[in-house]
C-alpha cells in the first residue's frame, strides 16, 4: 500500500512538471484572482483586477505566475473568462463604490495558459519583500510552490537584493517549515497582522544573498529540489 501511495504522488508530480515560470501579464489577472480565492479563502480583502494591474505596472513590484503554456483554448476559455468577469463585477462592488469610480475598460484577450499558482515581491531599499505565494488547491504539495519561492530568491538575487523578507502566519507550520529550508529565520512577530482573524505574523529572512553560507545552502536546497521533482 506505502509503495502505491509513493507510485500515486510520482505520477502526479509527472503530471505538473510540463510548466513554465514567467512574469505575470494582464491577460493573467483573472485566473490570479481565482488561484488567490483558492488558496486564501479566509482573505479579506481579496485583490481586484485593477489593483492587480497596478502591481503589474509599478516597477517596484515583481510578479510571477506558474503555468501550463496552451492547456485553456477556444470557446471554454471565452465562456470561463465572460462568467467570471460579470461576478467579479458584482464582488468587487465595494471597492468600486470606496473609490468612487466606474468604469468600462475593455479586458485583454484572456490568458490560454492554465494558471496553476503565483507569487510576488517588491524591491526596495535592498531588500526583496514577498507578498504572496499561492497555489491551487489541486496543485499542493506538488511542488509548485517552493518552485515559485527557487524562481524569487533567483530574481531577487540577479536584481542585487540584499535579502528576502516575508511574513507568515503564526499557524502555518507547513509553509514555516518551507521557508527555513531555503535559509529564511525568524526574526520577529507582527502582533494581529491578519485582519481576517486577528492572528499574528511570524517575520522570517534570509542573510545576505550574496554570503557564501547562503549561496551554498540555497544552491543545495535547489539541487534537493531537482531531485525531488525534476530540474527547474
Amino acid at each position: 500500500m506505502l509503495k502505491f501511495c509513493l507510485l500515486v504522488k510520482m505520477a502526479k508530480m509527472l503530471e505538473v512538471q510540463n510548466y513554465i515560470i514567467r512574469p505575470m501579464e494582464d491577460k493573467d489577472i483573472p485566473q490570479v484572482i481565482d488561484v488567490d480565492r483558492d488558496a486564501f479563502p479566509t482573505q479579506w480583502p481579496h485583490p481586484t483586477y485593477s489593483s492587480l494591474k497596478h502591481e503589474v505596472r509599478n516597477r517596484l513590484a515583481h510578479y510571477i505566475v506558474a503555468c501550463k503554456p496552451n492547456e485553456i483554448i477556444g470557446e471554454a476559455n471565452e465562456n470561463r473568462d465572460n462568467s467570471r468577469t460579470i461576478w467579479d463585477k458584482i464582488r468587487n462592488l465595494p471597492y468600486i463604490l470606496i473609490n468612487g469610480t466606474f468604469t468600462n475598460e475593455v479586458l485583454p484577450p484572456p490568458s490560454r495558459d492554465y494558471i496553476m499558482g503565483m507569487a510576488g515581491f517588491w524591491l526596495m531599499a535592498g531588500e526583496a519583500h514577498i507578498t504572496t505565494i499561492g497555489v491551487r488547491n489541486s496543485y499542493r504539495q506538488q511542488g509548485v510552490g517552493e518552485r515559485l519561492l527557487i524562481s524569487i530568491i533567483d530574481m531577487a538575487t540577479y536584481m542585487k537584493a540584499d535579502m528576502v523578507t516575508l511574513e507568515v502566519r503564526l499557524s502555518n507550520e507547513q509553509a514555516q517549515k518551507l521557508y527555513e529550508k531555503y535559509g529564511f529565520t525568524n526574526v520577529g512577530t507582527r502582533k494581529s497582522y491578519y485582519s481576517d482573524n486577528g492572528e499574528d505574523a511570524i517575520i522570517m529572512t534570509t542573510d545576505p544573498l550574496n554570503s557564501p553560507s547562503f549561496k551554498t545552502h540555497f544552491e543545495q536546497s535547489k539541487k534537493s529540489y531537482e531531485l525531488k521533482c525534476g530540474r527547474i
